[in-house]
């Protein structure tokens, strides 16, 4: 037998070997498709559906289930009652953070959002604190929102009911929230600084999309002048491209849904009019609208397996035995898209959150900004852009698509960390 042919087959058994001793030596993992050497699962995975993957393997597997990117095994969670149980109950054995290459390159384990142990219980207790005096959770913020809104309006009226894709716009308005915030002041929608930032901002969000396979620790004990930095870029990049991700994907869903457009502009009209800016406390008195907003976030499922996390210690998980440091995945596109708590849940339907009377109904299955401790910080201020910024927008435009609503593709033009929108030109008309 030719010598290459013998040293690739001893070294697979050895390989064979390291990953059977990961998956059984340490603790008692959940069984999963057996995974090929050096690449675990990944070739039998769809990279650009990740979700799409997770939901089939759970024919066979069940809701927790075992695979490998890469060398590496990460624990996949799927359904509500696992999601709740690994994000809420056991949410502080689950709550470290686990590893994406490119984001460890670029945060180097700093920052808010991809840190762990003391650096980010730190820094998530600082950075609430500074935004909170800052004004966020507060009317301030509101005012804020609502000027914002106004400068967004008065740039879609440049377009003069031409077709144009408003993807810029609807990043420099969150991303200009954000700059009030921090900063103090916002910028024009044409200046350079800010159109750098938003541009860097749209191409970390292709970036993190992408895949992990590899892994690598680095290890911080302190608050460093890096760690600052980095945690305002977490706090600007995170709340810009996710509000304006779901702004874009929620004007195409409108656009292809020209009744529940008319639906909302009509609860507009008669709650707000024309004469004021819609405020928060217009929520409460307007249920349909409201309902919309959470079914575009539920749809659109905008990141469908949540950040990875990681078991911070050995984890007793129903009867399995989950060693430190596994990673940890909770597939929300399986919480969002429950077809018990939503039925039909591949249809865009505001009935999605509303009773039989057309009051809203709150529902747990909403996990649009993950739950437990990791959830989003910025999700209230999220929430207040989201109804404000498209309460605004539709009480000044009719849409109008280029194309027959029929026609209009809603499919994401990529699925893999987030959910990215494909691009589409519209008309803004204003009324």
């Amino acid at each position: 037998m030719d010598l290459f042919v013998i040293l690739v087959i001893c070294l697979s058994i050895l390989i064979f070997l390291f990953l059977w001793n990961q998956r059984h030596g340490k603790g008692k993992l959940p069984p999963g498709p057996t995974p090929l050497p050096i690449v675990g699962n990944i070739l039998q995975i769809n990279i650009k559906n990740i979700s799409k993957s997770i939901s089939k393997a759970t024919e066979d597997y069940g809701p927790v289930f075992t695979l490998y990117f890469g060398m590496k095994p990460t624990v996949v969670l799927h359904g509500y009652e696992a999601v709740k149980q690994v994000l809420i109950d056991q949410s502080e054995e689950f709550s470290g953070r686990g590893s994406l290459p490119v984001a460890d390159n670029i945060n180097q384990g700093l920052g808010i959002v991809f840190s762990n142990g003391e650096i980010w219980k730190q820094t998530r207790r600082f950075s609430l604190m500074v935004l909170r005096n800052m004004g966020m959770g507060k009317k301030t913020i509101e005012h804020r929102i609502q000027e914002e809104a106004l400068c967004l309006v008065e740039a879609l009226k440049k377009t003069n009911g031409s077709p144009c894709d408003p993807t810029l716009l609807l990043s420099c308005a969150p991303c200009n929230v954000i700059c009030s915030i921090v900063f103090r002041n916002r910028f024009e929608y044409s200046d350079e600084k800010l159109l750098t930032l938003i541009k860097y901002f749209n191409e970390n969000a292709m970036l993190v999309s992408t895949p992990w396979i590899e892994e690598k620790h680095n290890k911080h004990s302190e608050f460093t002048m890096d760690n600052l930095i980095t945690t305002v870029w977490d706090v600007f990049s995170a709340g810009t491209e996710t509000t304006s991700l779901t702004l874009r994907y929620g004007l195409l869903l409108l656009l292809k849904h020209p009744e529940v457009t008319a639906k909302v502009q009509e609860e507009i009209d008669r709650v707000v009019g024309r004469n004021r800016s819609p405020c928060m406390q217009d929520r409460s008195r307007m249920p349909y609208t409201d309902a919309v907003v959470h079914e575009i976030q539920r749809y659109i499922d905008l990141v469908p397996s949540n950040l990875p996390h990681v078991a911070t210690q050995d984890v007793k998980f129903r009867e399995y035995l989950i060693p430190k440091g596994t990673a940890i995945l909770t597939s929300l596109t399986s919480v969002l898209h429950d077809g018990k708590e939503f039925p039909n849940p591949g249809q865009f339907d505001p009935a999605h959150f509303l009773d039989e009377s057309g009051n809203f109904k709150k529902t747990d299955h909403f996990m649009a900004f993950s739950a437990g401790k990791r959830v989003c910080v910025g999700e209230g201020l999220a929430r207040m852009e989201l109804f404000l910024l498209l309460v605004s927008i539709l009480q000044h435009f009719t849409l109008k698509p280029v194309v027959d609503p029929k026609h209009i593709d809603i499919a994401p033009r990529f699925k893999g960390m987030i959910s990215l929108p494909p691009f589409c030109e519209m008309c803004f008309i204003p009324v």
